[in-house]
């Protein structure tokens, strides 16, 4: 294993640095946590998603000293959505997986006719944005294969990314949004607490992130409200709204857990995607190229 490939546990502590936060730690420390319990709730999104909102009615969750929820700690999203956010089946090079799509009930992507075209010509001509180390995108980072950390204080919630040791800043001090030309990987986020709910405005799309490796996508004009909310002491109910007129006909909703791990001595790895990465310049060498985000139809 190489220098680049050990589990860095110091990432909370350059993220505070980053943001210049005193982040707070978990009420309760990670090592002396029971086994986890039988999630309250199933795990397939379609059932998820009603379960979680009764649940939350009634769960009480643990504070931070500022009084909001507590949603600090190792998390997991549903890692089979990387491959398609929509129902997919197992196949030899596929794990499968069902749909994480709510809204609407048939659990498809409500595309425009050119985009859903699009979506065939993405797989054929450029080179997944994952494989070629590039950030995930929102919301595709909270359910990539690999764990997640949220850290928050007072004044922004943190979220560490262990793939490509990528991050996002929420704000939540009620700071307006960047100026609409700066144009991001992960978007523009602030953040603000409904009750126990925190909710995210996404702005600011550079609109070159796919939803998955199904070639699923959306534009800088995607507008995107993410709402995160703990159930239970274990299970946090994510849920995003995704906007776009460039490319949808009206705006769609996922739904999902995320895990918590409650491993003892847990720390994300220093997952250095670009050293060693080789599959990008292979597949340029086949023809493909650099996706560079679509806005609009393109001349066919």
């Amino acid at each position: 294993m190489s220098d680049m490939h050990v589990r860095f546990v110091a990432l909370t502590s350059a993220a505070a640095v980053c943001v210049s936060l005193a982040i707070t730690s978990p009420a309760q420390p990670q090592a002396n946590r029971p086994s986890r319990p039988q999630p309250s709730c199933p795990q397939q999104p379609t059932q998820f998603h009603p379960c979680a909102l009764e649940k939350a009615k009634t769960f009480t969750p643990p504070r931070t000293v500022d009084g909001k929820p507590d949603l600090q700690g190792f998390w997991r999203g549903q890692p089979a959505a990387t491959e398609n956010v929509e129902a997919h089946p197992k196949t030899d090079d596929d794990d499968g997986g069902p749909t994480l799509i709510v809204d609407p009930m048939d659990g498809r992507i409500p595309y425009q006719p050119w985009a859903q075209q699009q979506v065939g010509d993405n797989r054929a001509l450029y080179v997944e944005p994952n494989a070629a180390c590039f950030p995930s995108g929102v919301p595709r980072s909270m359910y990539v294969p690999t764990q997640i950390e949220i850290r928050q204080n007072a004044f922004a919630v943190v979220i560490l990314f262990e793939r490509a040791h990528t991050s996002r800043i929420i704000r939540t001090d009620g700071r307006a949004h960047l100026d609409s030309r700066i144009k991001l990987w992960q978007g523009d986020s602030r953040g603000r607490w409904e009750g126990n709910t925190l909710v995210v405005d996404v702005t600011n799309q550079n609109g070159r992130a796919w939803l998955d490796q199904a070639g699923h996508f959306y534009t800088e004009a995607a507008h995107m409200v993410e709402r995160l909310t703990l159930i239970d002491a274990d299970t946090i109910h994510y849920q995003v709204t995704i906007d776009d007129p460039n490319v949808f006909t009206r705006p769609w909703t996922m739904a999902f857990p995320l895990r918590r791990n409650r491993q003892p001595g847990f720390a994300l790895l220093e997952e250095a995607c670009h050293e060693g990465e080789r599959s990008t310049d292979r597949l340029l060498r086949l023809g493909y190229k650099i996706y560079p985000g679509i806005n609009r139809p393109p001349s066919r």
